[in-house]
C-alpha cells in the first residue's frame, strides 16, 4: 500500500483496479457466450452438427433400413449420446412391406414392438439385458443381421473414396478408380 492508501506495483507506481473484479483473469469464460454472435456448433435449440460426446470421443450414430441383402434405403442421423429410440421413431414410417424386422438391443422397446406389429412386421430384436423378463426372439434369423453391419462397413470404405480430393491433385498423381487396363493376355 502506498502512502495515500492506494495499491502500488513494486516500483511505486499506482495500479489500476477498479474495472476488475477479485476473480479476474485474463482469458474469456466460455460460458460468457461466442465472440461476434459465431457459434460453431449452431443455435440454441437447433439441430447443430449431429456430433455427440461418447466414451470414444466425438461421434455421431447412423440408423438405416435395409432391404433383406443389406441394400439401404432410407437413413437417420442423431448425436451420439442419443437413445436409438429417436432413431427408431424417426425411420417407422419409412419401414417397408416385411415379414421379419431384425435390429440390435438398443432398439427394444415395447411401444416399438406393438408399432411393428401394427405394420404386419414380426420384431426380431433381442432383449436388452436389464429386462425382467426375456424377450423370445429367433436367434437363427438374428445372424443374417451381419448383412447390415457388412453394409455400414461398406459405407465407411466409400466415405474415404468419396471424401477423398480428387480434383485439388494434379492429374498425373491422382489415384485411378477404374481397374487397370487389359494387357493383352486378356483378350485370349
Amino acid at each position: 500500500m502506498g502512502r495515500d492508501g492506494c495499491v502500488c506495483s513494486d516500483d511505486g507506481r499506482p495500479v489500476r483496479t477498479e474495472g476488475r473484479t477479485p476473480d479476474h483473469h485474463d482469458r474469456r469464460d466460455l460460458s460468457q457466450g461466442s465472440p461476434h454472435g459465431f457459434q460453431p456448433w449452431g443455435k440454441k435449440g437447433g439441430l447443430g452438427r449431429l456430433i455427440g460426446r461418447t466414451k470414444g470421443g466425438m461421434n455421431t450414430k447412423l440408423h438405416a433400413v435395409t432391404v433383406a441383402n443389406g441394400r439401404p434405403l432410407s437413413f437417420f442421423i442423431t448425436a451420439a449420446q442419443i437413445s436409438d429410440y429417436t432413431g427408431a421413431a424417426a425411420l417407422l414410417d419409412d419401414l417397408p412391406k416385411a415379414k421379419w424386422m431384425l435390429a440390435d438391443r438398443g432398439y427394444d422397446a415395447e411401444w416399438f414392438r406393438d408399432a411393428l406389429e401394427q405394420k404386419g412386421i414380426k420384431p426380431c430384436i433381442p432383449g436388452r439385458k436389464s429386462r425382467s423378463m426375456p424377450v423370445k426372439y429367433d436367434k437363427h434369423r438374428y445372424k443374417r443381421r451381419n448383412r447390415i453391419e457388412i453394409m455400414f462397413g461398406r459405407l465407411k470404405d466409400w466415405r474415404r473414396v468419396a471424401t477423398r480430393s480428387i480434383a485439388a491433385q494434379p492429374s498425373s498423381s491422382r489415384p485411378s478408380l477404374s481397374p487397370p487396363p487389359c494387357s493383352s493376355s486378356c483378350n485370349q
